[in-house]
């Protein structure tokens, strides 16, 4: 099967139109139609619904998706290695929970790029489940997750500690925690969701949810809110008046875990990796 008929596959699922799809990818729009009917062809089955005005998914085109994403990521992998191979250079792949990567992940990968000239890095977003899965399969080096995995064959380390606290881009907000209009909720994980939902069980629900807190931030900052929020995302805007913490409220932390197999053929630059945690802030 063609990695190009997935591309398609997955631009078309994702836009439901045909022509749309076709500038997205650089394509005709013919292209894109005949690429979805080899795929059809190949699998047995029809991915999309055309019976309608509206282009939709069938129930196998929504069971493909997942497949299809695997299938590229793996044809990456593979593409990556095999190009290295001459250089001596060894492939990381990395694997995170989606708010990870904003909270911790991204000076770290700097600091792996300055630091291991013959690491080549392939990063990945995964659902805790598929963290789990993934790395037990060998897909991926290193998760990195909010609550850790405990398996005999794994290693598990603690890398960061991110302190979470309410702000509000009002002023007036400072003193108000349990009233507040236009709250983000942000996905830190079952421990922290829990925990909230106790301590705000009788203030007002939150007006928006968001998997990341980049996202809620760049929102409320435009649109105006509060957000629970990591620190270090937030020092700059508190110093400007931007956003303000809101005093009388909780606060949450989060530890960061990696996990790896301790039998990798990869341990000693995973570990070597790992260690540049000591020189992230968090």
């Amino acid at each position: 099967m063609k990695i190009e008929l997935l591309t398609t596959f997955l631009e078309v699922s994702r836009t439901l139109h045909f022509r749309i799809a076709s500038e997205n990818l650089f394509i005709t729009q013919s292209a894109v139609s005949a690429r979805i009917k080899l795929l059809e062809g190949d699998l047995g089955v029809l991915l999309f619904d055309r019976s309608q005005k509206h282009l939709k998914l069938t129930p196998e085109g929504h069971r493909l998706i997942k497949h299809a994403n695997e299938l590229i990521f793996m044809w990456q992998k593979a593409k990556q290695d095999v190009g290295i191979a001459q250089s001596n250079t060894m492939q990381l792949v990395i694997g995170s929970m989606m708010s990870i990567w904003d909270i911790a992940l991204q000076d770290w990968l700097q600091k792996i790029h300055r630091n291991m000239d013959d690491c080549s890095l392939l990063t990945t977003t995964y659902s805790q489940i598929e963290l789990h899965k993934s790395l037990l399969n060998r897909v991926i080096d290193i998760a990195f997750l909010f609550e850790p995995i405990f398996i005999e064959d794994l290693v598990t380390e603690q890398v960061a500690n991110v302190q979470l606290h309410l702000v509000s881009t009002q002023a007036e907000d400072v003193t108000n925690a349990y009233h507040l209009d236009n709250l983000i909720m942000v996905d830190y994980g079952e421990a922290v969701n829990s925990q909230y939902m106790r301590e705000f069980q009788y203030a007002p629900v939150a007006k928006h949810f968001m998997s990341q807190p980049i996202i809620a931030l760049n929102f409320i900052l435009e649109m105006g809110g509060s957000a629970y929020l990591p620190r270090q995302m937030t020092f700059e805007h508190i110093r400007k008046n931007k956003l303000h913490i809101v005093e009388n409220a909780p606060e949450y932390s989060r530890e960061i875990y990696a996990n790896y197999l301790a039998k990798s053929q990869k341990v000693d630059v995973i570990k070597q990796a790992i260690e540049l945690f000591n020189f992230v802030k968090t």
